[in-house]
């Protein structure tokens, strides 16, 4: 299915039930940036993350991808029920040092690399955890000015509605 309409140039913030807050922005059909605004790497925050994006049925859709810290991710996104489930696999070396990763990632690739390199990677640390859509808003495909810094506190309000 190929319809991805109900994705492309949505940005999402949901609070997984273990406390983590995330923000991801639907770039292109290819691509998100995101912030991580709580939970293990809070602070973290990625552009032009290549993605593999698929609609599995009307209004739920899933992204993963694989990050050069070795990371692994796969998001199922229900727009329409404000719900998503997401599964994050994180390498050993992710696990003992998260402070590593607590950065701009575009600016430190060869960095990431060298930690996935020197590892360890096993055993993987896996978080499965359902989250809640506390914001959502169609801005639009490619615009460079929807993740633009750092994750900080969102504005009052910011992760109460749904535009």
């Amino acid at each position: 299915m190929t319809d991805l309409g109900g994705l492309l140039g949505h940005r999402f913030v949901y609070t997984y039930a273990n406390g983590w807050r995330y923000e991801m922005y639907v770039k292109n059909a290819h691509t998100i940036d995101y912030r991580i605004h709580s939970g293990m790497v809070g602070g973290r925050w990625v552009k032009d993350q290549n993605v593999d994006i698929v609609r599995l049925t009307e209004g739920h859709f899933k992204v993963s991808w694989t990050e050069p810290t070795g990371t692994s991710v796969a998001v199922d996104i229900l727009p329409g029920l404000r719900r998503l489930h997401g599964v994050i696999f994180f390498p050993r070396w992710v696990e003992e040092n998260p402070q590593r990763t607590v950065l701009f990632q575009n600016d430190h690739l060869e960095r990431m690399a060298g930690y996935r390199e020197a590892g360890p990677t096993y055993p993987i640390h896996v978080v499965s955890e359902f989250a809640t859509i506390t914001w959502a808003e169609l801005v639009g495909e490619n615009d460079e000015t929807v993740i633009a810094c750092a994750p900080s506190e969102l504005p009052a309000g910011f992760a109460d509605r749904t535009n």
